[in-house]
């Protein structure tokens, strides 16, 4: 049996006997179970909550069926596009949520699974007493980018931009501490930083003494939040704007993280321990307002060699992004559905201005229950360019449901 087999098993025995638990229970002492616990469909999915708020549990499942053509990944490199045609169907992800709160309303927890892979994703406690200072320990993607911040659920498009490969930092091992300055009118303000071993998901231990040190500020000029989420399914009343400016240090054997650790981009491999200072910068914009929604990020990475002389590349790239319900103002518009575009630029060499990748997409989203339950589709356009070699470019299509239970 598979592992995620065995996983997929397993849980299913741990819900059948947590029911028969609760049904037990629940005949031999009703009238007791109703006045402790409520049991709910929420936003996250089943909620069972102590009726003196001082437990709640939330546990969510979600599944994301994609079809693309004539390929799935974005291509990295002047070989992908004379790759032979490869259709796909599958399940992108199979997630599995779990949280809420213990002992006290400020003391939340949340874990996440990803059943396909058997990969345990997210795991962390957080303290949340007070707006102003919190603080989290655990496994988490860092806040570093508000696209791969935004959860793969509640994107915009079908998946994350070329640009989200070389530059995010994705899932940490950490502490932080974060908060929210509510000050009146432009003085209002998000924070985070971060300490985190800067070795990828699932590794516990750094490869040498120094660690990821991470810090992001947030400006809300006009003394609104924005919440990480793509498309204003919200319907924003008044204009919610935000600047927000991240920064990243880093020494270990890597130069690129995905949900799969450490890894190397194009024309490194995995070094030894400490031998890639990485230091990154992205200065972000996003704003929300009665069915528009826009998002835009412009990333710096320097790679240095600690072994070789210190050899140095910077990495630049940026996308921009926009999306709106256009029944606002066409009423033969559907309600339901949003029409989006995105263009992201990577030169994986700033001093080789002759080479540069770029993606355009145009995308469509159906919300049929918001974000839990929705079909996007989406086609877009590559180039890459070298100065050794011809432009390459072509078309990819890709249409997929997602859905929350």
């Amino acid at each position: 049996m598979y592992k995620a087999d065995k996983t997929i098993y397993n849980f299913k025995n741990f819900i059948s006997v947590l029911l028969i638990v609760i049904s037990f229970k629940g005949s031999a002492q009703e009238k007791d179970t109703t006045k402790l616990m409520n049991v709910s469909y929420g936003s996250k999915g089943i909620e069972l909550q102590t009726r003196d708020n001082k437990f709640l549990f939330q546990l969510q499942s979600r599944l994301q069926f994609r079809f693309s053509t004539p390929y799935d990944a974005d291509p990295l490199t002047y070989d992908d596009y004379s790759q032979d045609a490869q259709t796909t169907f599958k399940i992108n992800r199979a997630r599995l949520k779990i949280g809420g709160h213990a002992f006290e309303p400020w003391l939340k927890y949340y874990w996440e699974y990803e059943l396909s892979q058997s990969n345990l994703l997210d795991f962390r406690i957080m303290i949340e007493k007070w707006d102003w200072l919190s603080f989290k320990a655990g496994q988490w993607k860092t806040e570093f980018t508000r696209e791969r911040f935004i959860s793969s659920g509640e994107q915009q498009m079908v998946e994350r931009s070329l640009i989200n490969r070389p530059f995010t930092v994705d899932r940490q091992l950490g502490v932080e501490v974060y908060g929210h300055l509510k000050g009146s009118g432009i003085a209002d303000f998000n924070y985070w930083f971060a300490a985190l071993t800067g070795t990828g998901r699932g590794s516990t231990a750094n490869d040498d003494g120094k660690l990821m040190y991470f810090g992001r500020a947030q400006w809300n000029f006009l003394g609104r939040f924005l919440d990480f989420e793509g498309c204003d399914l919200e319907f924003h009343e008044k204009p919610t704007p935000i600047i927000a400016f991240s920064a990243i240090t880093n020494r270990s054997p890597y130069t690129r993280f995905s949900q799969a650790g450490g890894g190397s981009l194009d024309g490194y491999e995995n070094g030894l321990p400490g031998q890639y200072r990485v230091n990154q910068w992205n200065l972000e914009t996003a704003f929300m307002y009665r069915g528009f929604s826009w998002q835009s990020e412009w990333h710096t990475k320097e790679i240095i060699d600690k072994l070789n002389n210190d050899d140095t590349t910077t990495l630049k790239g940026y996308y921009v992004q926009a999306g709106y319900f256009f029944h606002n103002v066409f009423e033969w518009w559907p309600k339901h559905l949003e029409m989006a575009g995105r263009h992201a630029a990577y030169r994986p060499d700033n001093s080789i201005r002759q080479n540069r990748q770029d993606e355009s997409t145009l995308a469509f989203n159906w919300f049929f229950k918001g974000h839990k339950n929705k079909l996007t589709s989406e086609v877009s356009y590559f180039t890459f360019q070298d100065k050794t070699l011809p432009l390459e470019q072509g078309w990819r299509f890709r249409i997929q449901w997602d859905i929350s239970l």
